[in-house]
């Protein structure tokens, strides 16, 4: 995958490494981020080589510090809403993303920043991460899905005092909410937790793994049954190779090849 002009991309071992680097700003979203995010990750689904992501920020001091304020400052309605549905439409393909999707926070995830982390599948930060939605401060509202998945992760009462209070919460206070799965000394560190997992997780079958993204994500879905697509999801593993492979390698003792077939 070629490197792009502000998300740097690496790909090693399977893992691809995605940086968002807008270091000066703060890594903040604009359009241009966007659009890239939305193209990689619609490659990634189709890479056979590519078995997880992790995405950080540039630097230190932010992982993504909110949307570019510059851009927000010259919207009007009818773009507004063109923009939050972008936004919205770009973290949904993350979030369905099949493949593993772990977001190394560095520091600061406001706004959209928080809004990407939530989209992604699991949340490894730093001690020095700070997470908030403080939109309001501008006279506004997340636009990307931030009022969605954070009530659906920590609950409808603390998210509701966060949205409308704009407070930010340290390393601490969101793993007692449940949005994180770990807390690392820095960064470096946290990249090697993220690896660790991805790796654990390459070792199993993709179209299982895939199948429980589907099904995860329609706990949330109100237009969707979850019971059934899990039946469904169930009925297309067992109709595969890896299937198959599994269940063989489980009776013989034995690592399974597993190929994504």
């Amino acid at each position: 995958m070629a490197e792009q002009k502000i998300i740097l991309s690496e790909t090693k071992d399977g893992i691809l490494y995605l940086t968002i680097s807008r270091e000066p700003k703060l890594n903040a979203l604009n359009f241009n981020t966007l659009e890239e995010l939305k193209n990689i990750f619609n490659e990634v689904n189709d890479n056979k080589s590519i078995r997880g992501v992790i995405i950080t920020g540039a630097g230190e001091k932010a992982f993504v510090a909110g949307a570019d304020i510059n851009e927000i400052s010259e919207l009007n309605e009818l773009n507004a809403r063109k923009f939050a549905e972008f936004g919205q439409e770009v973290f949904e393909i993350v979030e369905s993303c099949h493949k593993p999707v772990i977001a190394v926070v560095n520091g600061y995830a406001l706004g959209g920043g928080c809004e990407l982390a939530i989209a992604c599948h699991m949340r490894i930060a730093t001690t020095n991460a700070k997470f908030g939605q403080p939109e309001v401060n501008l006279g506004i509202i997340p636009g990307y899905g931030g009022t969605q998945r954070l009530t659906h992760l920590i609950g409808r009462t603390k998210a509701t005092e966060i949205l409308m209070t704009g407070d930010m919460l340290d390393v601490n206070e969101a793993q007692a909410l449940g949005l994180l799965n770990h807390i690392e000394p820095n960064k470096e560190a946290a990249i090697a937790k993220a690896e660790e997992i991805l790796k654990k997780i390459m070792s199993k079958a993709p179209l299982s793994i895939g199948m429980i993204v589907d099904c995860v994500n329609a706990v949330y879905a109100s237009d969707e049954n979850g019971y059934q697509i899990e039946a469904n999801s169930f009925a297309r593993c067992v109709k595969s190779e890896d299937y198959r492979e599994g269940t063989k390698a489980f009776l013989e003792k034995r690592k399974p090849n597993f190929k994504g077939e």
